[in-house]
């Protein structure tokens, strides 16, 4: 907990429930996982980037499971990869590249064309987790934290799944608060209206302001905020999501947007493994 001008700060350490599948990933891919056991298809593939913790997540899930996974990982394979992608490997992933123009055609219909693996075998996980199916395993995140009776919920945003899985179990008058990490994210609402099969999502808003120049972008001011709030509260954070959004809800109660007396609960979704990309010594912890 912190304690930062009168209000009242918690850190909803998820990144703590397991060191592989951590934080929302466990959520979102839970009933993936009991689909695509109970259907017996035993080949997982998904989507990702070359620093997806989803990708890392369903790799491991999959590994525990006793199913094999593919990896379709969007950007040619590069000469030295990702300490992301090699852990997908380490937990028995096989992994296919595409170009960035090819890689958003790939869906569920079209997998056939691009593995070898006979597709009824196949059960697909779309890239994040992104769907109905992770909606609803996000939405058990708020069984958690609710009975905290917050008076705000923040969360960083990729695809918008996770809130989606918030407010679609809103089971508390708390005000979410959503910090993209993408620049220029025009789609959230329509994704979360999809996600949320038409319900109209209440009492959330979104600080567009903290991407610190898009998706995986870092620059010395986020790194010494991250290295700073770890010497002061032993909180580790990572420089895609939860770094991003941790530092936006500081910025915004030095700014007085919160007011005395608030109860903010921040969402630690994981990811840490995403530093292991950074140079050595640029993170103290």
């Amino acid at each position: 907990m912190l304690d930062m001008l009168g209000i009242e700060w918690l850190i909803a350490r998820l990144d703590l429930i397991h060191p592989i599948v951590s934080g929302n990933k466990l959520y979102k891919l839970y009933f993936y996982i009991q689909d695509a056991l109970a259907t017996k298809k035993n080949i997982l593939v998904t989507k990702g980037g070359a620093y997806s913790n989803h990708l890392v997540a369903s790799a491991y899930y999959a590994q525990l499971n006793g199913l094999k996974s593919i990896g379709l990982v969007r950007g040619e394979k590069a000469a030295q990869q990702s300490h992301t992608l090699q852990q997908c490997e380490t937990w028995g992933m096989q992994l296919a590249y595409f170009s960035r123009e090819d890689y958003p055609q790939i869906n569920e219909d079209k997998i056939q064309e691009y593995i070898s693996f006979d597709k009824d075998q196949c059960f697909f996980i779309p890239e994040g987790g992104y769907g109905i199916t992770g909606t609803k395993g996000a939405s058990l995140i708020m069984e958690a934290i609710s009975s905290l009776n917050p008076n705000y919920i923040t969360i960083a945003v990729g695809t918008g799944c996770t809130l989606s899985g918030l407010l679609y179990n809103k089971n508390s008058q708390a005000k979410i608060i959503a910090v993209p990490v993408l620049k220029g994210f025009h789609d959230l609402e329509k994704n979360m209206t999809e996600l949320l099969e038409s319900q109209t999502p209440l009492n959330f808003e979104v600080f567009n302001d903290y991407h610190f120049g898009g998706y995986a972008k870092k620059n010395h001011e986020l790194l010494q905020f991250m290295n700073t709030f770890y010497v002061e509260n032993n909180i580790p954070t990572d420089f895609v999501y939860t770094g991003k959004m941790i530092y936006a809800i500081w910025d915004k109660i030095k700014s007085g947007y919160f007011t005395n007396g608030s109860k903010i609960i921040s969402i630690h979704t994981g990811g840490l493994q995403g530093n292991l990309s950074l140079p050595d010594g640029t993170l103290v912890f």
